[in-house]
């Protein structure tokens, strides 16, 4: 067969797979049992755009004709346009990026000045139609910013401010825009951020409260928290009460997480109190006694214990989707480790950090078009040696990109949140439901930045 005819055929298939041919959308169809509205899906293919993609096809097919450059912008608008069309007819929330356009094309954005001291802990949220970010710090504050405006305001603890995270139960339940907060005063409060006061106080840790983690489950009602005192509480936010304390741990309790989703264990759960509602769910859990445990948040039991870090375990993640059985963590040995929690066994180890590995995170990119799934391949970690990097979850090779902090300003990175953020358009534009993804990162010596 010639080049051309070859040619020809690899642009008439490409065309297809744009055009979504029977074969294409019958298999959504069949497989995700939607019903797909091809004329509409064809109109929203601009024709004058489709030669770039056809142009980018031939590129990774191996035919040397160069490089488009509006090429990024416009796949990611084709890519998002199609999981937001499957996010409309399936209800689920996929949200997928291509991890080489974010590495090619990012930059920092914009910098948050007004932490004096080490950023420890961010989180983000959406109220009222605002995007919000909050942050807590060793400067013992807790400030909100508006993420259009950069407007923040702020409360305090008594000492650093180790944890932050925004109450979605409080909002859906009471109508009430309210922050969590853990610190090194022991006690872990909530905040109204609208009325600008402090709803309550929990005061029941012995020691400094570390991370801090809501329920997945009956809309957030449940908190965990780790503390110093070597003891994890399981808190119910609307009674304030503490309901449960897990006890094993040797050391202090640096970090903890919450299961995603229900295991699909179908053990006998007789002893279960199911009293909560979190039946299938586990909490993971990070210490000073270089360990990682996983507990049942119901009965409370510890149910493994994993050994593998030289130091203290500074931060630990619960996979979701296909990576549901898996658990990251991060070191002060340096590592960040992916382990499988059925069997407390490391699955790999990604060295390449310089100090202390502080924060941890599944990542919402995909490395390639191949790869694209409802789950990422894609992780990162935030060190003390003032870097962010990502790396291949299918390999302990060398990291995939690194971003690197302000060696003046930052210091170290200490902690970081990937936000979707929703692109603004005027009244006269129409939203297709675009959006796109910034990462915010803390850092040692206050200053927060927005890469995107």
């Amino acid at each position: 067969m010639s080049k051309t005819s070859s040619l020809k055929k690899t642009l008439f298939k490409v065309q297809n797979v744009l055009f979504f041919s029977k074969n294409s959308y019958k298999y959504f169809e069949n497989h995700l049992n939607i019903d797909i509205d091809i004329k509409k899906l064809k109109l929203y293919l601009i024709p004058k755009e489709i030669p770039l993609i056809i142009q980018h096809w031939i590129r990774i097919l191996k035919i040397k004709l160069g490089w488009i450059h509006d090429f990024d912008q416009i796949i990611i608008k084709y890519v998002m346009f199609f999981c937001f069309f499957l996010k409309c007819k399936t209800k689920k929330a996929i949200n997928i990026f291509i991890f080489d356009i974010f590495r090619s094309s990012s930059k920092l954005l914009k910098t948050l000045h007004g932490h004096t001291k080490r950023v420890n802990s961010i989180d983000y949220s959406i109220f009222d139609g605002r995007q919000l970010l909050c942050s807590g710090s060793d400067d013992n504050t807790v400030r909100v910013w508006d993420v259009e405006n950069n407007k923040q305001t702020f409360n305090t603890h008594s000492n650093s401010v180790n944890c932050v995270k925004f109450s979605s139960y409080h909002y859906n339940n009471h109508c009430r825009n309210v922050i969590c907060s853990s610190s090194e005063d022991k006690t872990i409060r909530f905040w109204d951020i609208k009325c600008n006061q402090q709803l309550q106080i929990f005061n029941e840790h012995t020691s400094y409260v570390y991370g801090i983690q809501f329920s997945p489950f009956s809309g957030g009602r449940y908190l965990c928290s780790g503390s110093y005192d070597k003891t994890i509480r399981l808190w119910d936010i609307e009674t304030y009460e503490s309901l449960y304390v897990f006890n094993g741990h040797e050391d202090g309790v640096a970090c903890v997480d919450i299961s995603p989703l229900r295991s699909n264990n179908k053990d006998d759960n007789n002893n279960k109190m199911n009293n909560i509602g979190g039946n299938g769910y586990t909490i993971c859990s990070g210490s000073w006694d270089k360990s990682i445990r996983i507990w049942d948040i119901e009965t409370p039991k510890e149910l493994i214990v994993i050994k593998g870090h030289q130091g203290t375990v500074r931060c630990v993640k619960y996979g979701s989707n296909e990576l549901l059985n898996t658990l990251l963590s991060g070191s002060y040995d340096k590592s960040v480790r992916l382990w499988d929690i059925r069997s407390g066994q490391q699955i790999q180890v990604f060295n390449g950090h310089k100090y202390t590995v502080y924060t941890v995170e599944y990542s919402p990119f995909v490395i390639d078009n191949e790869k694209i799934g409802c789950s990422s391949n894609v992780i990162c970690s935030g060190s003390y040696d003032n870097t962010v990097c990502f790396w291949d979850v299918r390999s302990n090779k060398n990291q995939l990109h690194v971003i690197k902090g302000n060696e003046k300003e930052d210091y170290g990175i200490i902690c970081f949140k990937f936000v979707l953020l929703k692109k603004k358009r005027n009244n006269k534009q129409k939203t297709n439901g675009n959006c796109c993804v910034n990462l915010y990162y803390g850092s040692d010596k206050g200053p927060i930045r927005v890469y995107g």
